[in-house]
């Protein structure tokens, strides 16, 4: 302690936490939706960790799921940026953590939740439509040329072909071995819950979550970190500012932003609705 500090006390700094918000859909939706991506995330992060008054940084997470290559490489960024630092991590799921959210989560050192929190969905999901039968009954005729029998595969305007669906469960077997991995490397021996259970696809409340080992434990982050770092620790938040004039210029302009905009936000209303949301 420095000549000043002892004279006084009072010319001590409080302890500062970086919160870094995600909130939104994993990966490019596009229009006015929110997002979250490697991306806009990266910068976020460098600048939460830069500062050496920093004592933590703080995930604050609302995300039902989406790329998982965009949540790996925020998660891996996150990691790496936590060792060069030497800065801990700690995750606060809000409303949900799900799927990509949660894998986000897992970089963590510490995993909070709300007991209302929706939390897991440890799988790998796939939708779509199917309207070959709804072009018949309008007459169209639909013309596709392609090299390569998978090229067109899972084309929404032609009949399903049961050899592309196997394709695709094998790539999602892939992925959700590698989801499986991460989360087993994170919790270890945490994990109380069946293996079939936890990575069943199924998710839970934070309450149930904290039961099964997803979670450290239950709490907000003011509380939480309060308990950590006393009660005059400050807190300085970095989130995405989106501009009206950005938004409309990476769609091309006014009209393509607002169809763009309609589909991503029924795109990303479909994700939420999952989850009661």
């Amino acid at each position: 302690m420095g000549l000043l500090s002892a004279l006084n006390p009072f010319s001590r700094k409080p302890p500062l936490v970086a919160v870094v918000q995600l909130t939104g859909v994993i990966g490019m939706i596009g229009g006015f939706g929110r997002s979250i991506t490697m991306e806009k995330t990266a910068p976020l992060l460098d600048a939460a960790f830069r500062s050496k008054r920093v004592s933590a940084v703080a995930l604050v997470i609302n995300s039902p799921g989406g790329s998982p290559v965009q949540a790996d490489l925020i998660q891996k960024r996150v990691r790496d940026l936590s060792r060069e630092k030497n800065k801990p991590v700690f995750a606060f799921c809000e409303d949900v953590a799900a799927s990509g959210g949660y894998w986000i989560a897992l970089a963590a050192n510490e995993i909070w939740a709300n007991p209302a929190s929706v939390v897991g969905s440890i799988g790998v999901i796939s939708s779509g439509f199917g309207f070959h039968e709804a072009l018949g009954r309008l007459g169209i005729e639909r013309r596709v040329h392609a090299t390569g029998d998978a090229k067109g595969m899972l084309d929404p305007f032609r009949p399903e072909q049961p050899e592309h669906v196997e394709r695709l469960k094998t790539l999602q077997g892939d992925i959700q071995e590698s989801f499986i991995g991460w989360v087993r490397e994170r919790r270890g021996t945490k994990l109380t819950g069946a293996p079939e259970e936890l990575f069943s696809g199924a998710f839970w409340t934070g309450k149930r979550a904290k039961d099964l080992g997803l979670v450290d434990g239950l709490g907000d982050i003011r509380s939480i970190m309060r308990e950590r770092y006393g009660e005059d620790v400050r807190f300085r938040t970095f989130g995405e500012r989106k501009s009206l004039f950005r938004m409309l210029g990476r769609s091309g302009g006014a009209g393509d932003a607002l169809l763009d905009g309609l589909i991503s936000r029924v795109e990303e209303r479909l994700m939420w609705g999952r989850f009661g949301l």
